[in-house]
């Protein structure tokens, strides 16, 4: 299956539903705001497969990011073997663990803010994982159960002040910088392995398989929920790969009025314009 999450327009403003897409029709779930909302009912599978809501076209949707509002996102540095080498690092024993918050999640198709702080603004294309079914200590071998589908993201990073210290955080969660959905693709209809492309003004700039990870989408549920509880609609972005503009010579950095895409075969895609922020 592919959830999204839809925005609607009336005369009383905007609001958001969760809805199905099969093939070019969208399909509302009544009851569920968002694909993240959907994910709090244990039987959320059975009743999106159920749904027979109002119908809307594919085409010209408004897409939100396809899980608005997740209780945590949890990302993960120097998890491609390509990005690794380019940043001049070693491969990590552990995974290099960091956070993003809800505030700078966008939709597939919504502009991307250009802040007036930043002049080394980057792209890093990633797969997300996003959880389904509450867990703590989840063994490796049980991890895939918990895991409700995947989806696209690109953890658009602002090379000068995430590396002002030591710490990351300051450069990877600034306001409505975070593309990601388009759909949340059930993991019955995606296996990693598949190609991540970003784009900028129609170049190529990253380009490598999924399945290149160091740690495994697995791995990574197993690893975090040792240290805290995953809840359903949790996000876990599982790193970039080889290719972004902060490693490049000279290097390369997102400019007003261009054009970043995103693409994962079997996923789909991000297309934001990058638009200064007032």
């Amino acid at each position: 299956m592919r959830l999204l999450t839809l925005r609607l327009s009336d005369g009383n403003g905007t609001s958001t539903t969760a809805v199905r897409q099969d093939g070019d029709t969208l399909t509302e779930i009544p009851g569920f705001s968002d694909v993240g909302a959907l994910l709090q009912d244990p039987t959320w599978e059975a009743t999106a497969k159920a749904a027979s809501g109002a119908t809307h076209p594919l085409e010209g949707a408004d897409l939100a990011a396809v899980v608005p509002a997740p209780g945590k996102i949890i990302c993960v540095g120097h998890n491609y073997r390509n990005h690794i080498k380019e940043m001049g690092r070693e491969v990590p024993e552990f995974p290099t663990l960091f956070a993003k918050y809800q505030e700078s999640l966008i939709g597939p198709n919504d502009d991307l803010a250009l802040p007036q702080e930043s002049d080394a603004v980057d792209w890093e294309a990633e797969l997300a994982v996003v959880i389904g079914k509450k867990g703590r200590r989840i063994s490796e071998a049980d991890a895939a159960g918990h895991i409700a589908g995947y989806a696209v993201l690109n953890d658009v990073s602002m090379r000068d002040y995430q590396f002002r210290t030591i710490q990351w955080l300051q450069g990877k969660t600034w306001e409505k910088s975070t593309p990601f959905g388009p759909a949340l693709v059930t993991k019955d209809e995606f296996t990693a392995g598949p190609l991540m492309t970003s784009e900028v003004d129609g170049e190529i700039q990253q380009q490598t398989p999924t399945g290149d990870l160091v740690f495994t989408p697995e791995y990574l549920v197993s690893y975090i929920s040792t240290i805290i509880t995953l809840n359903p609609g949790d996000v876990i972005a599982t790193g970039t790969a080889g290719g972004v503009g902060h490693a490049q010579d000279p290097k390369r950095y997102l400019q007003e009025g261009q054009v970043l895409v995103t693409t994962i075969e079997g996923l789909g895609q991000l297309k934001n314009r990058v638009v200064k922020e007032a």
